[in-house]
């Protein structure tokens, strides 16, 4: 497995945020972990990448503990994260946002490799590369979040929310790239509400309830659930 996620407790404050969760990812997966707003999913993310420490538990990747790691390190690890949000720098070109997401590496050959795929991936970044990051749409943001983490060129890619916002069209075309990115040899663990999208190109998923993880089994499995039809693709 590539990723194991033990007993993991989180807390803000003196809110419970997570309880003991337990999930794993193996290598050449895609991953989907869904749930209504609140339910812990974007926590765990944060947790995994290391930007929330957690109170219990342990986080193990590829045979590493990586529970009390330095976030930084995680990335030079083959941990890498496009964002709720998407988290662009608005007055970077397209560009430069995506030589961020290079920034643990030296390997400058290989970097211009990875941006030629990326830019290959998504066209219209290809055409927008000089534009800045802030100008462009939100669906144009989002492929540019999920670029810049590719630049990292991660094991493990966290994909959080990455639909949110986006016209129908927009949405279908990022899970072909989804799909497309785990189809080149990277490791998907995604958070998505979109539950229909999700589960239907996850090998495995997770339902999160507050805090609590209370199914999980094939992305077909949980498609035709009946609970979780009723709960999270609208059908009673």
């Amino acid at each position: 497995m590539l990723l194991e996620i033990k007993d993991l407790t989180l807390l803000y404050g003196r809110i419970q945020a997570l309880h003991g969760i337990s999930l794993v990812v193996n290598e050449g997966e895609v991953v989907a972990l869904i749930g209504a707003n609140g339910a812990g999913k974007t926590t765990t993310m944060r947790a995994i990448s290391g930007l929330r420490p957690v109170a219990q538990g342990s986080i193990v990747f590829d045979g590493t503990d990586v529970t009390r790691m330095r976030a930084d390190l995680r990335v030079t690890r083959g941990i890498g994260q496009a964002p709720e949000g998407r988290g662009v720098f608005p007055g970077m070109t397209v560009l430069e946002n995506l030589e961020m997401g290079a920034y643990t590496r030296r390997d400058k050959a290989e970097i211009a490799k990875d941006m030629a795929m990326v830019l290959d991936l998504f066209p219209r970044l290809a055409e927008r590369r000089k534009q800045a990051g802030g100008t462009l749409s939100g669906g144009e943001q989002q492929m540019l979040a999920v670029g810049r983490a590719l630049m990292a060129r991660p094991r493990l890619l966290l994909l959080d929310e990455p639909s949110m916002g986006l016209a129908p069209k927009l949405i279908q075309q990022i899970f072909e790239i989804i799909t497309r990115i785990n189809e080149q040899g990277t490791t998907i663990l995604l958070v998505e509400q979109n539950a229909q999208q999700a589960l239907s190109r996850a090998h495995r998923g997770y339902v999160l309830e507050t805090g609590r993880i209370v199914k999980e089994g094939t992305g077909q499995e949980l498609l035709h659930d009946p609970a979780v039809k009723e709960a999270y693709l609208g059908v009673a």
